[in-house]
């Protein structure tokens, strides 16, 4: 992906020399930061800021990055990539469940965070970054069109947001229950095998007859393959 102009990071560590490091990576890629070094001014900083992302270290004094990981949640739409020095399950599955969006352990390479960081943009925010390429795909999310193979595929409102999910998160199996709620809302009131009905139209305009692009995961969803 090309260097960003305009995405806000925000980073929160209480390790001054981590912060520089991340800092002088990140604002090289183009991205405009701020840094906080507790998780009180954290919390101040992200309402005045208003940050996409936020890179969040756990264990830091006074209120921890999991305290600050539920407040953010609940005020502020953001991406949340936290981050350990331990490698413990009920860390991570703790960060998921108060709403964290990725997980990383210490130490980690500055290009592995810079990918998730992407990754985040990709899904949450990509009306920030106008085009996305992934594989034969190219996702112009300002037009609302999506090229597959340099052909400008005909899609409906709807194709074009399951589509666009799909390729975002290729790789992922994704079930039926997750589709209907992040491509037609939570308060969506129809049958789920609606998803199977656009799921074949996808595969149609895309020719992709054998489903090795769009993959079926019987009784667990479906996966995109780039």
């Amino acid at each position: 992906m090309k260097k960003v102009n305009g995405i806000k990071l925000l980073l929160v560590d209480d390790e001054p020399n981590i912060l520089q490091f991340l800092e002088m990576g990140l604002q090289e890629e183009g991205f405009e930061l701020q840094t906080a070094q507790d998780g009180m001014t954290a919390v101040t900083l992200a309402k005045q800021f208003q940050p996409h992302i936020v890179i969040l270290d756990v264990m830091m004094p006074g209120m921890d990055g999991f305290e600050v990981c539920r407040m953010l949640k609940k005020t502020e739409n953001v991406a949340i990539i936290m981050l350990t020095a331990k490698d413990e399950v009920d860390d991570r599955v703790k960060g998921l469940t108060l709403g964290a969006d990725d997980y990383m352990m210490k130490p980690f390479s500055f290009e592995e965070l810079l990918a998730r960081i992407h990754a985040r943009i990709r899904n949450q925010f990509p009306n920030l970054i106008g085009e996305v390429e992934l594989g034969a795909f190219r996702i112009d999310d300002r037009r609302k069109e999506i090229l597959y193979e340099q052909r400008v595929l005909e899609l409906s409102t709807t194709e074009y947001e399951l589509l666009k999910f799909l390729v975002l998160n290729h790789g992922l199996v994704l079930s039926k229950a997750k589709i209907l709620d992040k491509v037609w809302g939570y308060d969506f009131g129809g049958d789920e095998n609606i998803v199977e009905v656009y799921i074949r139209s996808l595969r149609e305009k895309l020719n992709d007859k054998e489903h090795r692009l769009i993959r079926t995961l019987r009784g667990a969803g479906y996966r995109v393959d780039l």
